[in-house]
């Protein structure tokens, strides 16, 4: 099990606050570790955070069996994954053989012996055991960290800036026949593992279906006489085939043994959700290629792997559509994430009152500014009950009275700034919020709190930084 957090000196290892880390370097490791040892070596935030660690990992542990990871070394290695946006054969990497993260782990030896050595399934068990509610706690204590550092006044109200951009899921291009064709290979993959009658040419199968799902996709794109009587045939041909496998896949679900083992049953729960994704893709590919119909958004499945990925085409140049889900941030004056809303498939002007009224219950705000896709006039009303100043731009023409409004210098001036939350955002691409690896929900969530919580440890380890820098200069002219 996963061991409380103990500030002591392990024999033989470099203590974490005298690890020296490096200022003549642009690496990002060198930001995060920097924030990292400033708050291990402070109590008041170190507990803060280790208090919602051991509450989560450790609750309803025994304290027996063999020592796992400390809770120390889960947050450090979860922060370094989404920083330096790597993977986990990175990460593993990394961590047995990088010195100044050993350093910050607390595993570094004195001498020259290895050291503890990580598992790569040991690495990848722990981290995960964090959840996006448990980062939403710990990004709290972090942006208070940042307001210590960047020395904001007591009594301060933060100055918001909120938007939205698309986080995307690791998917391919969806279209008919490539969902059917992926519905069929799982279908194969996992009756033939089942063990059961009828599957000893699964290969066959899984070779003869790609061959006519490629014959579909060359002839579409493709050019030449008689294209519609080809595709036809084509078509015809590949769901023929499709369909003889829904058969042989409804055989195999139905004469499955009630009483087969827990791996067995897990397999034909798996079965079962790609034999309903191969159903739906069959009707979908016959009504819109066969029968011409126009299919409604709503029955339309992006991926058959991450079904909670969106469609988005948010009215820009390039890329004009995007796959994945949309993600709302909102950074305060000193350029750290306060909050993050992942939303589901709502516009913008849908989620800004309920943002604002969150942030609220946390922080004192002076001011909240977005940009005309968060506009609605109703909302704007609300807002300026708790908010002095609210920089909503109005959609379309404006009357004489919100011209003037919109005029006034420090209205202008706000909203100039707002500019400054595109540089944040792409910076939280730059800690792996272009695309997320991971799959299933609760890792899409835990992924995008990861890269937050990350962005914002990296931006307090620059001012650290910087501040030490400026510091050794001063000492060095004295």
């Amino acid at each position: 099990m996963p061991k409380g957090f103990e500030v002591q000196l392990s024999l033989g290892c470099t203590p974490i606050e005298e690890v020296k880390i490096p200022t003549k370097t642009r690496s990002h490791m060198v930001a995060l570790v920097e924030a990292l040892q400033y708050i291990y070596v402070r109590p008041e935030w170190n507990n803060r955070i280790f208090d919602l660690l051991s509450e989560k990992l450790l609750e309803g542990k025994q304290k027996t069996g063999r020592n796992g990871m400390s809770l120390w070394e889960v947050f450090v290695l979860a922060q370094v994954r989404l920083c330096m946006n790597i993977s986990y054969d990175q990460l593993h990497y990394q961590a047995n053989y990088d010195a100044l993260l050993r350093g910050m782990l607390g595993v570094l030896p004195t001498d020259y012996s290895i050291g503890k050595q990580y598992g790569y399934q040991n690495i990848y068990d722990n981290v995960k055991l964090v959840d996006d509610e448990l980062l939403k706690d710990i990004n709290q204590v972090i942006v208070e960290v940042g307001h210590e550092v960047f020395k904001k006044k007591e009594g301060v109200a933060l100055r918001l800036k909120a938007d939205s951009f698309v986080v995307e899921t690791d998917t391919h291009f969806p279209t008919d026949y490539n969902l059917l064709w992926d519905s069929a290979r799982k279908c194969i993959q996992i009756a033939s593992k089942l063990q059961v009658a009828g599957w000893r040419k699964s290969g066959s199968w899984h070779k003869e279906l790609k061959k006519r799902m490629r014959a579909v996709g060359k002839t579409i794109t493709s050019g030449g006489l008689n294209k519609e009587e080809r595709l036809e045939k084509v078509r015809g041909s590949y769901l023929k085939k499709v369909r003889a496998l829904e058969t042989k896949v409804a055989d195999v679900l139905i004469n499955l043994c009630a009483t087969a083992t827990t791996i067995d049953h897990l397999r034909k729960q798996e079965l079962i959700y790609y034999y309903q994704m191969l159903t739906k893709h069959i009707d979908l590919v016959d009504r819109r290629l066969i029968n011409k119909e126009t299919i409604p958004h709503s029955e339309k499945l992006f991926s058959i792997f991450q079904p909670y990925a969106e469609w988005i085409n948010k009215g820009k140049r390039h890329p004009s559509v995007e796959i994945g889900k949309k993600l709302f941030v909102t950074s305060d004056q000193y350029n750290l994430i306060v909050d993050w809303q992942i939303g589901q498939r709502q516009a913008d002007n849908e989620l800004t009152l309920s943002i604002a009224k969150r942030i609220h219950k946390k922080y004192a705000i002076q001011s909240f500014s977005v940009d005309k896709g968060f506009s609605d006039q109703a909302d704007k009303e609300s807002l300026e009950e708790f908010i002095p100043e609210v920089v909503m731009s109005k959609k379309g023409k404006t009357n004489k009275a919100e011209k003037a409004v919109e005029s006034a210098p420090e209205f202008k001036k706000l909203r100039n700034k707002h500019s400054a939350i595109e540089s944040n955002i792409n910076e939280l691409e730059h800690r792996g919020l272009n695309r997320c690896l991971d799959r299933t929900w609760p890792n899409f969530n835990r992924y995008v709190g990861l890269a937050i919580t990350a962005y914002n440890l990296h931006k307090i380890g620059r001012k650290l930084l910087q501040i030490r820098v400026e510091k050794e200069k001063t000492q060095q002219a004295a």
